[in-house]
């Protein structure tokens, strides 16, 4: 079965309500003759509540114990939600914090040289950054708030200056990127604004051509471009002009991975429609090979690449709002993989997914987490090697 044929089948249930019936493609998405049968390595765990609509969820140690803490932006009630581990699998019940309006988004680091995580967020309905101050033991105190202008949806941080503080890019929804950077005390000033683009949709850094210094990754959801752009970093807080690399339409998100094992920055890209994902394979001097599409499920939102199967080559997990699921994809080493995907059923509205391991001892294999939107809550997916205590009916809604 090819990869268009799957993606095809896909769009076609999707219009007779894929999301009632989300159960059913893996009934035909093997015939007789394809022997490919996908590992089965999650187990659906148990579900937390967070804040209502999550847009992201993020694992962490805030209360510096050496367990796995969860953070979520939850952009309905103006508030992330803290959830701290237990070390089996199990959270504590969320601590809600109310904060700007709309967090869309959050970066992690240590922005005041206190050895504590602190947390910078993309205030969509504010048009603000917002910084808050982490204290070691899982609370935070309120930073200082920058305007943008305007609808900030995605944010990252890394020391792009080379000064040796944390910096902030940030894209914002009306075609703009916008550098922030940082001081010692966790302050930030203005940096460059960059005019580029149609309708950032995610913004990351990396050093994606070997020389120490953070380049920059944007995703741009509009119409009129539907690309991955790269630009190359200076070293002094700016970037040298982009270079556009073609996805699948309406991109919304970009994370990296090393799918052909070369230990080279290779780029995930998640396809809004389409029901599609793209990877870019790096030469290593900040260019990319082009694109490879692949099916997803219906309307995928967010992907995260690791190693699930144990074979040392990066795999994929996707969550698709319309489909309610999670699917991991195994990887064949070369950009490309192995079909059909395994499908877990989730809780409604799975809008992001992240790697989770439950403690810091790097001892297990890794589990996930997702963000479910319509559900205000987060679910977690541990591994079959890692046997948490199973909560009573632990079966997704």
């Amino acid at each position: 079965m090819t990869i268009n044929t799957y993606a095809n089948k896909r769009r076609a249930i999707g219009r007779v309500g894929l999301a009632l019936i989300a159960g059913l493609p893996l009934l035909f998405a093997c015939s007789k003759t394809d022997p490919y049968v996908p590992p089965d390595p999650f187990y659906y765990f148990e579900s937390y509540a967070v804040g209502k609509n999550p847009t992201t969820v993020t694992t962490a140690d805030f209360n510096r114990d050496q367990i796995t803490d969860l953070i979520t932006t939850n952009i309905s009630s103006n508030s992330i939600s803290l959830l701290f581990g237990n070390g089996d699998g199990t959270f504590r019940d969320q601590v809600q914090v109310k904060v700007c309006q709309e967090p869309r988004s959050l970066a992690l680091n240590d922005f005041n040289h206190d050895d504590q995580l602190d947390v910078a967020l993309a205030c969509s309905g504010g048009d603000q950054i917002s910084i808050l101050f982490g204290r070691g033991n899982g609370k935070f105190d309120e930073g200082p708030q920058y305007p943008v202008h305007r609808a900030p949806v995605s944010i990252s941080s890394q020391d792009v200056n080379g000064d040796g503080h944390p910096d902030l890019a940030v894209a914002l929804r009306n075609d703009k990127v916008k550098i922030f950077l940082g001081s010692a005390r966790g302050e930030f000033r203005p940096g460059v604004q960059y005019e580029y683009g149609d309708t950032p949709t995610s913004v990351a850094l990396k050093d994606l051509n070997q020389d120490g210094q953070p380049d920059l990754v944007v995703t741009n959801g509009g119409p009129m471009l539907s690309a991955v752009s790269v630009w190359i970093g200076n070293g002094d807080g700016t970037f040298r002009d982009p270079k556009d690399y073609k996805t699948g339409r309406r991109p919304l998100g970009v994370s990296f991975a090393d799918f052909n094992k070369d230990h080279l920055p290779d780029l995930l890209v998640i396809n809004g429609e389409g029901d599609s994902f793209t990877t870019f394979l790096g030469n290593g001097n900040g260019t990319f090979q082009p694109g490879k599409d692949s099916g997803a499920d219906a309307s995928p939102n967010f992907g995260v690449a690791h190693d699930f199967d144990g074979d040392h080559i990066d795999d994929v997990a996707i969550v698709n709002l319309q489909s309610t699921d999670l699917s991991i994809l195994f990887g064949r080493g070369d950009g490309t993989f192995h079909y059909p995907p395994r499908n877990y059923r989730t809780k409604n509205g799975p809008f992001a997914v992240a790697s989770y391991q439950v403690s810091a001892d790097n001892g297990e294999e890794p589990g996930l987490v997702t963000a479910d939107n319509g559900a205000a809550s987060v679910s977690v997916f541990l591994h079959h090697g890692r046997k948490g205590q199973i909560p009573p009916n632990s079966k997704p809604e």
